[in-house]
């Protein structure tokens, strides 16, 4: 099983104190099954470059965290199954951001649970697999 680690479970990580739920599954989790997509790098380069301290804390990021997960790019069959799914969220009036949109295609894409703190935010994907590993099990 593969999981794609969404941005918020990703910046949890650089946290002074991250959550120890999530220190633990991902201690009992092998780190070949650990991934994210290129838009959750995206997302933590922009709010990396939004700091004062944007070269030190992007080199934390990249050693600390982006060194240790597989990164999955968009590519076609991706970018197919984000058009159709967007598409059926705006036809049923459910829209998500195109960038939620985009991991949530790329998870399913490539067959992975997604790790989220906002579980209620994809719910309008039902085939998608989601946990929230900052919570207990």
């Amino acid at each position: 099983m593969k999981y794609l680690l969404d941005t918020n479970i990703l910046s949890e990580l650089i946290k002074k104190r991250p959550s120890p739920h999530l220190r633990a599954r991902l201690a009992s989790t092998p780190q070949r099954s650990l991934v994210t997509s290129c838009v959750c790098v995206m997302e933590l380069r922009l709010g990396s470059a939004l700091r004062k301290d944007f070269e030190a804390f992007w080199q934390k990021i990249s050693e600390e965290i982006l060194s240790r997960v597989g990164i999955l790019p968009l590519d076609l069959d991706v970018a197919l199954a984000a058009g159709d799914l967007l598409a059926r969220l705006r036809a049923t009036g459910r829209p998500i951001s195109i960038e939620d949109i985009l991991i949530a295609s790329t998870a399913l894409t490539h067959q992975c649970i997604l790790v989220t703190a906002n579980i209620r935010h994809f719910q309008p994907i039902e085939e998608l697999s989601t946990e929230n590993w900052l919570e207990p099990t």
